[in-house]
Formats: C-alpha cells, structure tokens, sequence
C-alpha cells in the first residue's frame, strides 16, 4: 500500500479535501491503477462490464483500469498491518469509467473506515466528513439523500418475502422503479426451461447467478444477440422470480406500498415507519433503533437533521451496501457530488475470513463548483 499525494486531482480541491481528511485521522493511501476486472463484476454487477476499461494480461486474464476506490481500498486494508483493528483511509485521484456525460477519466476523493464496531457513530462521521470538506472547498450543497439498504432488509425478511423477489426488488429500486412496476408482469403460461427455473427458486441471488453463469460457461455460451453471460443469467433470474412469485395479497402489498413511500426528515420517517411496523405486526425494532442511534451521532456531528430527506426507496446501484447509503447533490446536472454508504460484507467478498464493518464516501470533483476547482 503506498502512500500519495493529490496528483492528477482537478485543481485545488483535491490538496484541500486530503487535509480536511488528514486532520480526521484519514491516512491517505493510492492503491493501484489496475485490476482483476472478476471482482468489479461480481460485485458490481455485469452491468458495470460496458463501463470499464478492459484489457487482458499475457495470461489472458482480463483486467481494468480502477473505475472507483472502495474495492482498492478495501484491498489495501486487509493487505495491510491494519487489517482486523480500526483504521481509516483516504484517498484522491484518477478513477475510470465511461459516463454518458464527460471523459471516461476523472478525479474522486473519499475517505473509508474499516473494522470499527459502533457502527451508528461511524456512519454519522463518514456523512458529517464528507459534507463538511465539499462545502469548506466552496461547493454549496441543494440536497442530501439518506436511505438504509439493511431497514429495507429487515422489512423484507419480516414478509417473508423470497430471496429472489427480494433481489428483484431491490434491482428495481437501484434503477428507480416504483413498486408496481417492480411486481408487474406475473406469468401467464408455463416459462419455458421450467425445471431450470423451479431449482434455481429457492437460491440465495449471487449462488443462482454464479450457478447460471457456470451452466452457459459449460455450453461454451459466450454470448447471445449481443447479451453478456451474466446478462443472460439476470435474465433467467428474472425469469425465475417471476414463476416463484408468492401471492401478496392486498394486505402485503399495502405494506410495500405504505413503507416504500416514507420519505422526509429522519425522525419524522422513523415514527412513520414505527407506526406500521406496530399495526402490521413486523418486529422492524432492531433495524429501526439502529436507524435512530444513528440520526441522534449525525444531530451530535453538527448537522442540520432539517436539510436531510430520507426515503425508504432510495438506494445506491452497487451490490456491496448492506446498510446506511446517501447521495449528496449541488448544482451539477451529472449526478452526486458525494455518493456513500456501509458495506460490511465486502471484506468476505475479497477474501477475508471474517466480516469487516466498513463504511466510505466518494467526492466527484468534477461536479464541484467550478471555482472551487480552479
């Protein structure tokens, strides 16, 4: 793991943020440039693949240029004398990844806490941090998303709901679906490859995809009118969350539809949320007081609890967050200045024999206000 300086980060923005970090106790770190592309995908998600810059090594096996730091970071950690105690990184540098709006290179910063256990005050911290050194650098911020991927989690254990549903879920929620266009589309005649289809039901998401990945690898099935393997394998998962669909009923989707549209301040949202978890009969109590321990560190920070908007349905489109997730936005039309959340299961994900609470935030310094970069 070496140690870096700003380099290539755009203007004066990314000096100031690595020591608003370094004053935090963030050692800042730069991983390397590239990449086994195997683990962006499996954790990504084969929609990821068109995004990254692929080559392959004499070997042949395929690699890519960094498109973002949490999984170098998470590397460097555990390759490291701090794997298994509490450490904190920064980082600042070139990332690459083609965006339908700018250059496939550009500058991120952020910052990543590994191995502390009180996981409230954690996430309240990387929030606090991060939103304080955007706007110390100048950048006014219009508005601050939180959601909670392990509440959203725990509601859907409490109904029972299938892993694959489940998955299917949540999928839609990253790409901004509402809950009936997510549960739309029930079959109406026997699928095809039925037998298939019945084995994979009752698998966890990542074993049933892997094991239709392996089943097309096996028939040398590289592609199919243009799709991927692993868009295929979505596709027959898909496929099968369709034919496992349970019945809802009207008492169950009415949960999904009163829980999927709580959004506003984060207490206000927790008494909401509280309420229907108490008429519907849901032990919703662990997730929930973990949500509240965490809002009382984030109001202990400094921070307005009044500018943040938490929404149930909110979700960041990465497979590796497990709990806390938000978005922070100024006046760039590209997307996040700041994007983050918790990921304690990506440790195991990489190679470690023991999950790691871990925690990070990202920084777009090209959606910085231009002044602030110059």
């Amino acid at each position: 793991m070496n140690t870096a300086g700003p380099g290539s980060a755009r203007g004066s923005a990314g000096p100031a943020l690595l020591h608003h970090f370094a004053e935090a106790g963030y050692e800042t770190v730069e991983p390397p440039l590239l990449h086994d592309a195997g683990t962006f995908l499996d954790l990504g998600g084969e929609d990821i693949r068109a995004r990254l810059y692929l080559t392959t090594d004499a070997s042949g096996a395929e690699l890519c240029l960094r498109p973002e730091y949490t999984i170098p970071a998470a590397r460097a950690y555990l390759a490291s004398d701090a794997a298994g105690r509490p450490a904190a990184f920064s980082y600042c540098g070139p990332v690459f990844r083609m965006r339908a709006n700018g250059p496939g290179e550009f500058a991120q910063a952020g910052l990543e806490s590994f191995g502390r256990s009180d996981i409230a005050a954690a996430d309240a911290e990387i929030l606090a941090l991060s939103l304080d050194a955007v706007e110390r650098c100048g950048t006014r911020l219009t508005g601050v998303a939180l959601g909670d991927a392990g509440l959203v989690s725990a509601l859907l254990d409490a109904i029972d709901l299938p892993p694959l549903w489940q998955r299917r879920l949540k999928r839609g929620l990253e790409k901004g679906q509402g809950l009936d266009a997510v549960l739309r589309g029930a079959p109406t005649r026997r699928a095809e490859h039925s037998g298939l289809l019945a084995a994979l039901a009752g698998a966890e998401g990542k074993d049933a995809h892997a094991l239709v990945a392996d089943l097309l690898a096996i028939a040398g099935i590289a592609a199919v009118g243009g799709r991927s393997v692993g868009e295929i394998a979505d596709r027959f998962l898909a496929q099968v969350a369709q034919g496992a669909a349970p019945d809802f009923g009207d008492e169950r989707r009415r949960v999904l539809a009163a829980f999927f549209a709580v959004t506003g301040e984060p207490d206000r949202a927790s008494g909401q949320i509280r309420a229907l978890a108490e008429e519907a009969g849901l032990d919703l109590g662990r997730a929930l007081d973990l949500f509240d321990e965490r809002t009382g560190f984030i109001a202990a920070q400094g921070v307005d609890l009044g500018r943040l908007v938490f929404r149930t349905a909110f979700a960041r489109n990465l497979d590796y967050y497990t709990g806390f997730v938000f978005e922070a936005h100024a006046v760039s039309p590209d997307g996040p200045v700041i994007g983050g959340g918790r990921y304690d299961r990506l440790a195991q994900a990489l190679g470690s024999a023991d999950p790691v609470p871990a925690v990070g935030a990202s920084i777009w310094l090209d959606r910085l206000d231009p002044e602030t970069t110059a």
